[in-house]
């Protein structure tokens, strides 16, 4: 059954606000409207329909939900319950603070833990109680550069949540962007493993699955990158 992506609908939602043209890199190429490459390159075809007992909610800096490397996109496409805001310094968005309260899920920060006080680190959703009460973890993504990411770390509302880091065992295989650190995973790379902590082994393969096919069709269309397989 199909499910609304909220990365792309935030994107519409900005689009229309705009006060002038987003033009990003390679916007002169003819691009599908849904998953945002090169109509020859489309994977709409490719989209899994799975059951996840995980939520994502992708906090977005500006700018961030037009770009077609983005992977939250492709997070949202594999995952029914997520839902997608763009961070405001000092105006957060009412619709966030109310899913951040909402009772029926477990907010969790997937973050570097170097940033965090001790008390709020976990090593698995699975050690909250709340989660093992039955409420769904909704994993929360900082979605942006990383010197964006950091500063919406920072952000009142997520202070007191719990903070899930994750120490990747190899390289991220994305190839799309410079990452500011070795081993730094992009989001949906992070989110699969977010998914694997939680035991949500089928949403973890399906997304890493889905993810391959997406970083192997923007490749095609980028001339300058060299695919390379990721280690397994």
């Amino acid at each position: 059954m199909s499910h609304t992506n909220s990365v792309l609908r935030l994107r519409t939602q900005q689009l229309a606000k705009a006060t002038r043209v987003f033009l990003a890199r390679g916007s002169k190429v003819k691009r599908c409207e849904y998953c945002l490459l090169p109509a020859v390159e489309c994977i709409c075809a490719a989209k899994p329909a799975i059951t996840s007992s995980s939520a994502f909610c992708f906090i977005m800096y500006t700018g961030e939900c037009y770009k077609p490397s983005n992977t939250g996109r492709i997070i949202a496409d594999v995952i029914a319950d997520n839902h997608a805001f763009v961070w405001d310094r000092t105006q957060p968005d009412a619709a966030m603070l109310a899913l951040l309260n909402d009772a029926r899920y477990a907010p969790i920060v997937v973050f570097p833990q170097q940033y965090a006080e001790a008390e709020r680190c976990i090593n698995s959703p699975l050690e909250l109680t709340a989660v093992q009460s039955g409420k769904i973890p909704l994993f929360i993504m900082l979605d942006g550069t990383w010197r964006e990411a950091k500063k919406m770390f920072k952000s009142p509302y997520l202070a007191n949540l719990p903070v899930l880091g994750i120490q990747p065992q190899q390289g991220s295989s994305y190839q799309l962007r410079e990452a500011a650190h070795l081993h730094q995973l992009c989001t949906a790379e992070v989110a699969v493993e977010v998914l694997t902590l939680a035991n949500d082994t089928a949403a973890a393969a399906a997304l890493a699955e889905y993810f391959a096919v997406f970083r192997r069709a923007y490749i095609v269309g980028k001339p300058h990158l060299n695919f390379t397989e990721s280690a397994e």
